[in-house]
């Protein structure tokens, strides 16, 4: 099982696609550097060399951000965001939606405004009135 930047990459899947469960690592990142690397995309990590795997290790690592040092750049960022007072941090003090999304209808259970069907939580009449 091959470890790049504290996650286990899955061994029975296509190395463009196992790249993708490192946090900060989506399809076309994961492409780009495979393609970078000339690994094709279609080997099995199981069938990496060693030589290739701790390639794929140091690109990683030192060119992207990913894991740990990302998610706490995006948390300084709203961080920032709420202490400036913008709209966007409100936004995010109070769990909506940032980016302009409708609340009317969608978001209901952020908001806690869960409807369920008419009835839904009814019991049966015991006898017919």
């Amino acid at each position: 099982m091959v470890r790049i930047a504290g996650v286990n990459i899955p061994d029975n899947k296509r190395v463009e696609i196992a790249l993708t469960y490192i946090y900060g690592i989506g399809l076309t990142t994961s492409q780009k550097i495979l393609k970078d690397l000339s690994i094709s995309p279609d080997t099995r990590t199981k069938d990496l060399t060693s030589e290739e795997a701790n390639n794929l290790r140091e690109v990683i690592e030192k060119k992207h951000r990913v894991e740990g040092e990302l998610r706490h750049l995006i948390k300084q960022n709203i961080k920032r965001l709420k202490e400036i007072g913008s709209f966007r941090g409100s936004r995010h003090q109070k769990g909506l939606p940032s980016r302009g999304q409708r609340t009317k209808t969608n978001t209901r259970t952020v908001r806690g405004n869960t409807r369920k069907t008419m009835g839904s939580g009814r019991k049966k009449a015991d006898s017919k009135t």
